[in-house]
């Protein structure tokens, strides 16, 4: 079993693929991903270029997902010292590698930025690491 931490656009992008992951993952975030979710899509549809329809089934593929949520205060202050240590102006992306830090084996955004800031902090795995069903070597 491999966990892998997601970021907003990247479970944007398992709901626009429609993708089925392999039983064996489990996905987790930071609380905060809803927010930022449906603030980013909320977005593309005032911007026209994603119906309201469409936004709503992402949101539902994602509300559907089996992912654990988290938000308790070990992962504010990990992601405080995490800010912290790379230099960020506040919190929001530190949750995330925060939470990789405390309870999955890696990372998973699109984001270039936060793969080079957090280089050497905790493993970056690709998005298709995702559709992949553990190897059992």
């Amino acid at each position: 079993m491999t966990k892998y931490v997601i970021d907003p656009e990247v479970a944007l992008r398992l709901a626009v693929e429609n993708a089925v992951l392999p039983p064996e993952h489990r996905l987790l975030a930071p609380t905060l991903l809803r927010s930022q979710l449906l603030a980013h899509l909320y977005r593309l549809v005032r911007a026209g270029q994603m119906t309201k329809e469409e936004a709503e089934r992402h949101l539902s593929y994602v509300r559907g997902l089996r992912m654990r949520l988290l938000g308790d205060r070990v992962l504010q202050e990990v992601a405080w010292e995490v800010a912290e240590q790379l230099g960020w102006p506040d919190t929001m992306d530190a949750e995330y590698v925060a939470l990789t830090k405390l309870q999955a084996d890696a990372l998973v955004t699109f984001d270039d930025e936060i793969i080079a800031a957090v280089a050497g902090v905790v493993a970056v795995a690709p998005f298709e690491a995702l559709l992949r069903p553990d190897s059992d070597t």
